[in-house]
């Protein structure tokens, strides 16, 4: 059996403390993996030290390599050949560059078990046809980036009567449709169903913003829900509190805020994260988080402000099992919630500079070109 079904499967996906052995068992046999099977990845932990022997205590994932996801977005990082590749996916590609990560069967089959978990937990599934409005990009057949792809997969969790979309691609490229959005929304005001959207938090601001200067206010229909992802990224300095935010989608759509989720996730680490009723991120069975100090990358205590460090065994495709993100974050007791999930949460701080990401990035090729012995 596939030594991470037992994992994925899990039905209570924040029984943490329940499946240690089972997290630490499926990372020491994916590092195995991926480094009898990736050279460039092999020469990293080498150079490093780390051998899957080390995998002792769960304490030990912090001596994993952590790779940054800039990295990923210039170099190719693979551990199976093109033939057992099943998708790829794209990284928004915001500062001009973007990843292509890679998903082999069984890993989409851990996805699937993933999702469904967790969806079902926060009560996301519906068999109850809903309206679809993405403030987002369309998947396409040449446009392969991961929130699209994302956008499309969540409007599977309830039946979709209808999808519109606000970034639409032409012969000219993507362009904004917000006229578009607006008809659909006095569409979906008048339909007896549902609408659910799908948005990045910074599109949301927006388009609450025309909303208010139109004057526009709509009562949409009880059990509508307003999914929201992809953070804030190029328009941080725009960011509002999650409350004001909430407070503004009940008063111009008439969604409260109990109806409001927020999901966290990267390309580079797909796992999925969705806040908490106090709209906390608790870790999942599925993954770990390490908190790491900017400056020496050493793993802080719970409670210490630092660099987001993603772990997952889910992909054999791709060394993705420690990757580290551009995210400022802190990591906290999950009994200080209040919720009732004991997991740990995370809150995402802000974003680092670019130069200290390349300065990661930067010791990571060191390696590979044979600079770092």
């Amino acid at each position: 059996m596939d030594y991470r079904k037992k994992l994925f499967k899990t039905k209570n996906p924040y029984d943490v403390s329940g499946t240690e052995g089972e997290f630490l068992t499926a990372m020491r046999r994916n590092a195995e993996f991926h480094i009898a099977n990736a050279p460039e990845y092999a020469r990293i932990c080498a150079s490093e030290g780390f051998s899957p022997e080390m995998l002792k205590t769960p304490d030990d994932l912090k001596y994993i390599p952590p790779i940054p996801t800039l990295y990923y977005k210039r170099n190719k990082l693979y551990s199976m050949p093109d033939s057992r590749f099943m998708v790829h996916a794209t990284s928004s590609g915001t500062r001009g560059v973007h990843s292509e990560i890679r998903f082999e069967f069984k890993a989409l089959i851990n996805d699937a078990h993933m999702v469904l978990n967790t969806t079902k937990y926060h009560g996301i599934l519906s068999p109850v046809p809903v309206n679809y409005i993405i403030l987002g990009y369309k998947a396409t057949k040449n446009n392969r980036m991961g929130v699209a792809k994302t956008a499309l997969l969540s409007t599977f969790y309830a039946p979709a009567l209808s999808r519109s979309y606000a970034i639409k691609e032409t012969p000219a490229g993507f362009e904004v449709d917000f006229d578009g959005i607006y008809r659909a929304l006095e569409k979906c005001a008048k339909s007896p169903f549902p609408t659910r959207f799908m948005s990045f938090p910074s599109y949301t601001l927006m388009m609450l913003k025309e909303m208010e200067r139109m004057g526009i206010k709509l009562n949409l229909r009880p059990n509508s829900r307003y999914l929201l992802g992809g953070g804030w990224k190029q328009f941080f300095t725009e960011r509002v509190d999650k409350s004001e935010l909430y407070d503004r989608i009940h008063d111009r759509l008439g969604i409260p805020e109990k109806n409001c989720t927020e999901l966290f996730g990267a390309v580079e680490h797909p796992i999925l994260y969705c806040d908490c009723p106090n709209h906390h991120f608790h870790v999942p069975v599925y993954s770990r988080l390490l908190v790491r100090d900017v400056d020496t990358l050493e793993a802080l205590p719970m409670g210490s402000a630092g660099i987001a460090n993603f772990l997952t065994p889910m992909l054999e495709s791709m060394p993705l099992l420690s990757i580290m993100t551009d995210d400022l974050c802190v990591l906290r007791d999950g009994r200080e919630c209040g919720c009732g999930i004991e997991s740990p949460y995370f809150e995402i701080l802000g974003r680092v500079g670019v130069t200290d990401i390349k300065t990661c990035t930067a010791g990571a090729e060191d390696i590979l070109r044979g600079g770092a012995q």
